[in-house]
């Protein structure tokens, strides 16, 4: 298994030298469906390990940038209230060293504490949600902490744009519409080319970004917790990133609800090539 994301050398990936700081976070507690989330911060950095380092669309290495990969948080057996305040320490510490951090989940209830930290540094902070789901319960398995809560969590913080999206219960139904959250689902960007500039509208300067991975279509994604049919594709994804990322200023971001299955690897390199692209795009910003 690789220590170090990508497969950095020390020198470069250290933390004093590092710009970005790679938190794993392998929190699995309360997956409702596929379990094995736990299980994906190994898995990504283990894809990680065998990425070419050169991006030829930004024409660069990008782990030149400094990519520091901390330890695993132990986290596991944690309530879920328990593990958002260890995420949100973590975090807090790699922003008052002004560092980027970069959570590898596990499932998608650690965006919680990274959001926490986040809120308390950016006061003008909103958040970018790629999800399938609306995740806008207000309280699942006996948590408000649950990963189908996070969104709903998040609103109670800052302005919220949820992209990707397909599905959703008669309780979230009900809330909508929200003065804190804009829902660009896939109908909306199915039929609106323009859908992208639309997301920015509704972001801050300051942005902190969460995805999940079955944003994406499972045919490319297969391995996630709660997969649906009609995802976004890989350069779909990424086009929109691009544009997002130049034109506002990312303060964090996190990957999340990866759920390995065993002896198929693409999903996993995916991710890890993922988090690359993202570094890439944020510290290699172009307009597009």
């Amino acid at each position: 298994m690789a220590l170090l994301f990508g497969g950095s050398d020390n020198k470069l990936g250290s933390f004093k030298k590092a710009k970005v700081v790679i938190v794993p976070v392998p929190y699995g507690e309360t997956v409702s469906y596929k379990r094995g989330t736990e299980h994906a911060p190994a898995a990504i950095l283990d894809a990680s390990d065998n990425m070419e380092l050169f991006d030829e669309e930004l024409n660069k290495e990008i782990h030149r940038i400094g990519i520091n990969t901390a330890p695993f948080l132990e986290v596991g057996g944690l309530k879920p209230e328990e593990m958002v305040k260890t995420v949100e320490d973590k975090v807090s510490g790699i922003f008052k060293k002004k560092k980027l951090p970069v959570l590898i989940g596990g499932e998608h209830s650690v965006t919680l504490g990274a959001v926490r930290a986040a809120k308390k540094k950016h006061n003008d902070l909103s958040i970018l949600y790629f999800d399938a789901h609306y995740d806008l319960r207000n309280r699942h398995d006996g948590s408000r902490c649950n990963h189908a809560c996070v969104a709903r969590r998040l609103v109670e913080m800052a302005p919220v744009v949820e992209v990707g999206t397909r599905s959703l219960s008669k309780e979230e139904k009900a809330i909508l519409p929200h003065k804190n959250i804009t829902i660009i689902n896939m109908a909306d960007l199915l039929r609106h080319e323009d859908w992208v500039n639309t997301v920015k509208c509704y972001l801050s300067k300051n942005i902190y970004i969460t995805i999940d991975l079955d944003v994406f279509d499972p045919s490319i994604m297969p391995s996630v917790g709660n997969p649906e049919p009609g995802g976004m594709s890989w350069h779909q994804f990424l086009k929109a990133l691009r544009d997002i990322t130049a034109n506002k200023k990312v303060v964090g971001f996190d990957v999340v609800e990866l759920s390995p299955i065993k002896d198929i690897i693409g999903p996993d390199f995916m991710a890890a090539r993922l988090i690359y692209k993202m570094l890439g795009y944020i510290f290699f910003p172009k307009k597009i």
